[in-house]
Formats: C-alpha cells, structure tokens, sequence
C-alpha cells in the first residue's frame, strides 16, 4: 500500500504537490469513491484509481524535456483564457508531460517539463538548493549598495531570501544583470527589483542547475539524457558557497 499522491505522482499526471491538491479538492477516485484525505493508501496492483473519471497508468517511461520557452506562452498545462501554453510546443511525444516550475508569460527561456513526479517534486523543493540563472533588463543602473542588499537577502511575504549573486552584463543597449537564486517564489525576481525601485522590462532565465539554453532557440526543445536526470537528481544540498553551487 502506498499513499495516493505518491502513486499518481509517479504515473506521471502531476508533481507529488499537485497530486495532494487534486485529492483534496476531490478529483481522485479508488475503486469508484472519490477520496479527499491525504493520507490515503492504495494498491497500484489491484485498486482502480482515477483522476477526474480517467483510469490511472503508470506512465510508458519517464522522461524530462529542456524546453526555450518563447515570450507571451503560460507555463500551464492549460489556461482558462485560452491563451497558447507550453506543452503546444511539444506536441507529438507519447508520455504526458508536465511544467517544473514557472515562467511569467512575458518571461523566456528555459524550462523544464517532465513526467516524473519525484524528479519534479525534488526540483521545487526549498531544500534542493537548484540554481537558476536569469538575466534581466532594467530602465536604470541600480545603486551598487541596492544591489548589494538583494544579494544579502530583503523580506519578501514575511521572510527573508536567500543570498543570492548579481552581476553585470557588458555590452548591452540598457542595463542588463546576471542573477543567480537558490530558491524560487512567486515573482521573485520581478519584485526584489521593483523593491529597489528598478522595474524589471525583461526576463530570461539561462540556466536551471548545470542545464542552459545554449543550441535551443525559442521554442525548440530536448529530452534530458539519462545521465542529466540522474545528476538532478543527486543534486548535493548543503553547499554554502554560491559558486560552488553553478
């Protein structure tokens, strides 16, 4: 016997974290009733679960995607307003995928998608400590001492962040900064920056841990090798040096 959200997360229809809102909000069914509690159990061998009236199947292999997400998609498997998401961008593949994460729908670049629930769960866990690397456009140069109290960590929803790194970006038409998190709230990066009065007019995130975007233009995607899924997963946590960590 094993908890549902479990179960249904590693037959790849959602992430462990969504898998527990679809049991609570009663879209999960074993043997025909529906079940709200998450500590339920389940025998994959020989209970029937479903997920909004479709029977469950451990998914045909698990596979992770790099996807360049292109500006103006939602990073959803899908949009009330109908708006284009990212899994219109890989169409035609067998197993049914799903967003690690997100990217605001003006924001680019990369992302993951995946049909294996640990690996995506393990992903969007704080404790992971997987870097992700954006560059930013901004109206104005920030003061060197605003930066430096981003990289130091500001309360955001009651909290502070963690350190990060910013750097500069040479070369460009306005100024543009490299910024390295270790974590991922809602907008994060968006709003450290209006807090110091330096809207944000363009987003890309380059890289996710070791993976980059280098030889996928957007809307161009790969599947992770073996070897990528297996060094995700043994990401090592613990590291306090930030450069030690990309």
């Amino acid at each position: 016997m094993e908890r549902l959200q479990k179960i249904i997360a590693r037959a790849g229809v959602a992430s462990r974290r969504k898998a527990e809102k679809l049991i609570l909000e009663g879209h999960v069914a074993v043997n025909g009733r529906i079940v709200t509690e998450l500590g339920s159990k389940a025998d994959p061998a020989r209970d029937k679960i479903s997920v909004d009236g479709r029977p469950l199947t451990r998914a045909r292999s698990r596979v992770a995607i790099l996807l360049n997400k292109p500006d103006a998609y939602i990073s959803t498997v899908s949009d009330p307003l109908h708006r284009p998401t990212v899994l219109s961008l890989v169409r035609g593949i067998k197993e049914r995928v799903y967003p690690v994460g997100r990217l605001d729908y003006h924001s680019t670049g990369v992302i993951l998608l995946t049909n294996d629930g640990e690996l995506a769960n393990f992903l969007m866990s704080r404790a992971s400590g997987i870097p992700r690397t954006y560059h930013v456009k901004l109206e104005a140069r920030p003061r060197p001492e605003d930066l430096r109290q981003l990289e130091q960590g500001i309360a955001l929803d009651g909290r502070p962040t963690s350190p990060c790194r910013i750097r500069p970006l040479a070369g460009r038409d306005k100024p543009w900064y490299e910024i390295t998190l270790v974590e991922g709230r809602y907008h994060q990066v968006r709003r450290m920056f209006e807090r110091i009065g330096q809207p944000v007019l363009k987003l890309k995130r380059v890289r996710i841990a070791f993976l980059t975007d280098r030889g996928l233009s957007p809307g161009q995607w790969r599947f992770l090798s073996e070897e990528e899924i297996r060094k995700l997963k043994q990401w090592k946590v613990g590291v306090t040096n930030l450069e030690n960590r990309v």
